[in-house]
């Protein structure tokens, strides 16, 4: 298996002609960053990414991370070979503080950057990018609420790298039921908190890469209400803090154990126990009460990094199921009598399963770099209607993308499988850890189902539509546009657009309906829903795609890729984007037989 290759070409094609870096490097924070400089990181991330972290990918997922009893008779981790190492190699080359504010020690890169960036990791190594998804959602809680006494102590050790987070949410009776947290936080005469009880499913919870952890956990103070009413968040590290600010005695929360899981096995998902000795010492974050509000932050943001893994998990796998396809020779060609035997890649089946990896995946990786320039836009635009424009539509899209990308990278892998055949299901082509580690990521940081709700429940029906209203108008000129270009291949995908579109509309409007007057019956739904605006969002983008393939070549270009874009969003156009048709009818259907069956039928 040959090592991670960063889609560069691709990349910078969305970032910088689909999606538009001038724009974003005008912004007032960005006025250093340019063309230039996002290619050079580009370039460089790529080569940390194929030549660091990918050839530790199957180490990860054959050794994994391991529990074993420490020192001091606690229970401890240790990651799989390499690790460590590359983990100080990544902390050194800056890469935790490119997206992080200058005041803090980061770079203060644009998001669009970082998530192209992201995708890197996240394509070489899965596992290995938890730590930095976690340590960055930590960072950005602490931005948003931490004291500045508090931000000066954590953020610049958080930005550098030297130390990792982690977000301690669930426990045994409380999986997506925040409201039954009931681990305690007890007021302490010096200001700090003592916090007891137990936390599961901890990414990265205890680990031998970083110096300190610094868990930012939800708990309930004695006089709480009930709820998540009832919440407050803590920072509680691993070892805490003299008056100097250096290292001091290890905290009073140990790992008891680690879970053994069906893909990921290079990330440690841990079980903590904070308290076993007279409770572990934790420092309120903003408000009491105000937990679940702070968490969220840090949960929105790895929703989009989660989004991101979807894109890089499928991306890795189709690099690996195209380079086998081309090598693997079986059978003729079915175009010629009598032919020579040839590579699978010139069968037709075999290449409309890797066009539909290929399709997909470049309509993902617009969407997500889309989400993350409309962040950019939201955080540091000058303009205050501009922001407000661009944080709703973040919102409205963040399920989306969360969601759609991971349920689709469920399905590409498992496509990329059947490229292989039999070689697919036997471990040695290591193509069967894409899946098993795909499997996830519908599940952590709210499932699919959780975000299809989010969705109907929140981001629809608060406002009627109107946010996603200001979207299809966004499209449906676009979708003009590309039908008024006089070329018969876009006014072919333009057609196709516009039916996607009119589905969208429809189901939205029933979907809200639904929300208003059956609940139950809307919530049915909402997941083809979500799956529904996925698929068309993603042909709107890819139409444009086409559109500025089109106008490149018009313009002279000879350069091979923009016909391949062509292919990719005709192909999106005429194989993907027509199941909206079908989305649409599901979220249309009547399921009140559904509703009305009695529990033992299930």
């Amino acid at each position: 298996m040959n090592n991670y290759q960063a889609p560069l070409r691709d990349m910078r094609f969305v970032i910088h002609e689909l999606v538009g870096s001038s724009p974003i490097c005008a912004l007032p924070a960005y006025a250093d960053c340019d063309a230039g400089l996002i290619d050079a990181v580009l370039e460089e991330a790529g080569r940390f990414a194929g030549d660091i972290l990918s050839p530790l990918n199957p180490v990860g997922d054959r050794d994994g991370a391991r529990w074993q009893t420490g020192a001091d008779g606690k229970g401890e981790v240790r990651t799989a070979a390499g690790f460590a190492d590359a983990y100080r190699h990544f902390a050194e080359g800056g890469w935790m503080a490119l997206p992080c504010p200058p005041e803090f020690d980061g770079q203060g890169l644009p998001r669009l950057l970082a998530v192209a960036v992201s995708e890197m990791w996240k394509s070489a190594n899965l596992s290995f990018s938890h730590v930095v998804t976690l340590t960055h959602g930590a960072i950005e809680a602490l931005l948003i609420a931490g004291s500045d006494a508090m931000k000066a102590t954590w953020l610049p050790k958080l930005v550098s790298g030297e130390w990792t987070g982690t977000m301690n949410i669930t426990e045994p009776q409380a999986g997506s039921d925040l409201a039954a947290i009931n681990c305690k936080a007890v007021p302490q005469a010096d200001g700090s908190y003592r916090i007891s009880g137990q936390k599961i499913f901890i990414t990265y919870g205890d680990h031998d890469m970083a110096a300190n952890i610094v868990h930012l956990v939800l708990a309930r103070t004695p006089d709480a209400p009930p709820g998540v009413k009832g919440l407050s968040l803590f920072i509680v590290p691993k070892f805490i803090l003299d008056a100097d600010g250096k290292q001091g005695e290890h905290n009073d929360v140990y790992c008891t154990s680690i879970e053994h899981k069906l893909g990921v096995h290079g990330s440690p998902t841990t079980t903590l126990v904070h308290g076993d000795h007279g409770g572990s010492t934790g420092y309120l974050i903003g408000e009491l009460g105000r937990g679940l509000e702070i968490m969220f932050v840090m949960m929105n943001s790895a929703r989009l990094s989660v989004g991101t893994e979807g894109l890089g998990v499928a991306q890795r796998a189709w690099q690996l199921a195209s380079e086998y396809a081309k090598e693997r020779v079986q059978g003729t060609d079915v175009t010629q009598k009598g032919g020579k035997s040839v590579a699978i890649v010139r069968h037709p089946d075999v290449r409309r399963m890797l066009m539909t990896q290929r399709a997909h995946t470049e309509a993902i990786r617009a969407l997500a770099y889309s989400v993350a320039a409309l962040q950019d836009i939201a955080h540091q635009s000058d303009d205050a209607e501009a922001r407000a424009a661009a944080h709703r539509r973040v919102e409205l899209l963040t399920p989306v993308l969360k969601g759609w990308s991971t349920e689709s990278a469920v399905e590409l892998t498992s496509l990329a499988i059947q490229v292989f055949g039999g070689m697919g299901f036997v471990e040695e082509t290591g193509i069967s850890q894409y899946m098993r580690d795909a499997r996830i990521t519908p599940i952590y940081e709210g499932t699919t189902a959780i975000q299809a709700a989010d969705l109907a429940g929140r981001k629809l029906t608060r406002d009627r539509g109107a946010v996603l209203a200001t979207l299809l108008a966004d499209m449906r000129a676009d979708q003009a546009a590309l039908a008024g270009a006089g070329d018969a291949n876009l006014t072919d995908i333009a057609t196709r657009l516009a039916a996607g579109l009119d589905d969208l509309h429809a189901a939205s409007e029933t979907l809200i309906t639904r929300m208003g007057s059956n609940p139950a019956a809307a919530l049915v739904v909402a997941e083809p829903f979500l799956k529904l605006a996925g698929t068309v969002i993603g042909g709107w983008l890819m139409a444009k795609a086409a559109k500025v393939a089109h106008d490149a070549i018009a313009a002279g270009s000879s350069d091979p890729f923009y016909r391949e874009k062509l292919a990719s969003a005709q192909f999106y156009a005429s194989h993907i984007l027509p199941k909206s048709a079908g989305l649409r009818i599901t979220v249309e259907s009547d399921n009140s037989l559904l509703l009305g069956l009695p529990d033992e039928a299930f």
